[in-house]
């Protein structure tokens, strides 16, 4: 998976945070729209949009003249393939897990626990103690 530089990732964001996953998605001017406060060109943002199709960062959609752009995939979905992605890059996977595992806080560790009990069957809710509640296994958790 390829890392994002800065400019990618805050048009990330912007996709992310603000089309739904079952919207047609935005314009390349409701993006820089988004990103007003970095002054950026209307050209420069089409490029970075343009670069992250090409990544599969992002699905563009033929409306009229222009593209319509949406994520590829929820920001959870791309930060978990980092953490494999991390795990690959040499080593003990395992080593690497236990390290982690010891250095996340005692409710990331609920978290944690909750998520792979119910990837085990065990059940098929999580309890997100940062949400206050019980959500289904698959479900993203609230930011």
């Amino acid at each position: 998976m390829t890392r994002l530089g800065d400019l990618e990732r805050a048009v990330m964001d912007v996709l992310w945070d603000s089309v739904p996953a079952t919207s047609d998605g935005v314009t390349v001017r409701e993006v820089a729209d988004a990103l007003d406060g970095r002054e950026l060109a209307y050209t420069t943002v089409m490029t970075v949009l343009d670069r992250l199709a090409g990544k599969g960062m992002v699905q563009r959609e033929r409306e009229g003249r222009a593209w319509r752009y949406r994520a590829a995939a929820s920001r959870e979905a791309y930060i978990a393939q980092l953490m494999l992605d991390a795990l690959d890059l040499g080593g003990s996977r395992d080593a690497a897990l236990v390290r982690f595992a010891r250095s996340v806080t005692g409710t990331e560790a609920d978290v944690l626990r909750a998520a792979l009990g119910a990837e085990a069957g065990l059940t098929d809710r999580v309890e997100d103690p940062r949400a206050g509640r019980a959500r289904l296994a698959d479900e993203a958790p609230e930011r």
